[in-house]
């Protein structure tokens, strides 16, 4: 199989992205995106999916963060999308209930190139510190629709807004791994159709 990497650049009035990752790294990362809390996040993503990651953002945090973050996720989900290159060999499917502390998170995704989203959360408060939790699910919603995937996104149960978020990254990470894995009973694209592209 062919190195699973890719680079992409975004740059645009609001931000500048860039994003190098591997699909067979160790989980290696360097984030730095001015957002705090989302760098905390991003490093999770990284650390759990085992996808070496390099994240470096300047966006308008003078405005506030959601320009940054959402644009991360775009840029991120072009990167998984290229890195996957024709899919073949791959899982496709993966899924993954990741339990942190008190709160749960069960996560399923689809890498079939077909981009939906679903998000079933709810937080006990606005923000996170100063991140405010809404820009969670813009994060996610990029990410799904330029990733080209399905990922659903289902929060039984939580109290505490930090174990939430960090339950949701860590099934997140671990579904994606899961789904981009190589199978080792099938090298062909796990599709009927023979074709993962659009």
């Amino acid at each position: 199989m062919a190195d699973r990497v890719a680079k992409i650049n975004r740059k645009t009035k609001e931000t500048k992205v860039e994003v190098s990752m591997n699909l067979d790294g160790g989980g290696k990362a360097s984030v730095r995106t001015g957002v705090g809390f989302f760098d905390h996040m991003l490093d999770l993503l990284s650390r759990h999916s085992l996808i070496d990651l390099i994240v470096h953002a300047d966006g308008d945090l003078d405005v506030d963060a959601h320009h940054t973050v959402e644009d991360v996720g775009i840029v991120l989900g072009q990167a998984l999308e290229k890195a996957l290159g024709d899919k073949a060999g791959i899982h496709r499917y993966g899924w993954a209930s990741v339990p942190m502390d008190e709160s749960l998170a069960n996560v399923a995704v689809d890498l079939g190139g077909r981009a939906a989203f679903v998000y079933n959360v709810k937080f006990t408060g606005g923000s996170i510190g100063s991140f405010p939790v809404e820009l969670l699910e813009e994060f996610f919603k990029a990410l799904a629709a330029n990733a080209r995937m399905n990922l659903h996104v289902n929060v039984p149960y939580g109290t505490n807004n930090h174990h939430i978020a960090e339950a949701i990254f860590k099934a997140v990470a671990k579904a994606i791994r899961q789904a981009a894995c190589c199978d080792p009973k099938n090298d062909q694209v796990p599709s009927t159709k023979g074709s993962l592209s659009v």
